[in-house]
């Protein structure tokens, strides 16, 4: 790991990110799941957007070096984010999210359109039109939870990618020393337990339905959707929705290709972003 890992205040706890390259800032959040952290996810990527913008690459709350948080994940993230950003004196940033990221990139584009520049998303923030919740991707990492074993989350590292021969023995290892840690078991458990994806399921199927993604035509910032057109943890059709309701929008799909774009399909995804972010 680069010696570039910084840390900011943040309640009882902190805040851990990386910082490098200059220029106008560029955030890049990570996804959910067992043994994530912000390099583990951007360490390929960062050096390379690095050499035009300001690249900032948090943990995010309760995962890596970044300390859990109470009560709602979603609106608790959002608001760490604005925190970072408000310690770092970023009035206006990019924002880079993968999963989880893109999900909550998207809600605070939403919710504070003055601070967001332009909007990427890797997979995350789709509406499932024709694959049924939860997704296989999804359905492995929450046996991972209720059973966090070596197996399973080589099981659930499998629904993450087309090229199987990236999860090298390596990779495996470092990933499950740093789910089976208890802040990362706990901060999983609150989104991906049985009775949380339950509890997605239901509002997704109940009246208010449309809630879950009422706050998509708040998004002002210019948006690039980007997905793997063999994603098995947000499936393709996941995007449909956003790209009718972000005004603003355009999608981007990478053959042979799961949910980690940024690292399968590297050059292609860097050349479309870096395309997006520097367009006049």
């Amino acid at each position: 790991m680069p010696e570039t890992q910084m840390t900011i205040p943040f309640g009882e706890g902190q805040i851990a990110y990386h910082d490098m390259g200059d220029g106008a800032p560029l955030l890049m959040l990570h996804g959910s799941g067992p043994g994530v952290t912000g390099w583990r996810n951007f360490s390929g990527n960062a050096p390379i957007f690095a050499e035009r913008f300001r690249c900032i690459v948090p943990d995010l709350p309760g995962y890596g070096e970044s300390s859990g948080i109470a009560g709602d994940p979603f609106a608790g993230t959002v608001d760490a984010v604005i925190h970072l950003m408000d310690s770092l004196k970023i009035e206006r940033a990019s924002l880079v999210g993968n999963s989880f990221g893109g999900l909550i990139s998207a809600r605070l584009a939403a919710a504070h359109p003055d601070r967001v520049t332009r909007l990427v998303t890797i997979g995350g923030v789709g509406v499932p039109i024709f694959n049924p919740f939860p997704y296989e991707g999804v359905e492995r990492l929450a046996e991972f939870v209720a059973n966090p074993t070596r197996e399973q989350i080589i099981l659930w590292l499998r629904s993450m990618v087309f090229d199987q021969s990236i999860l090298t023995e390596e990779l495996i290892d470092a990933r499950f020393s740093t789910a089976t840690q208890p802040q990362a078991l706990e901060t999983n458990r609150k989104i991906y337990s049985r009775a949380g994806l339950a509890a997605i399921a239901q509002a997704m199927a109940g009246p208010d339905a449309v809630q879950s993604f009422a706050y998509l035509p708040k998004i002002q910032a210019p948006t690039l959707l980007t997905w793997g057109r063999d994603d098995r943890v947000t499936p393709l059709d996941g995007s449909l929705l956003p790209l009718r309701l972000i005004p603003n929008a355009e999608l981007h799909i990478f053959p042979k290709c799961g949910h980690w774009a940024m690292i399968e399909q590297k050059a292609a995804f860097e050349s479309a972003v870096m395309a997006f972010l520097t367009r006049e």
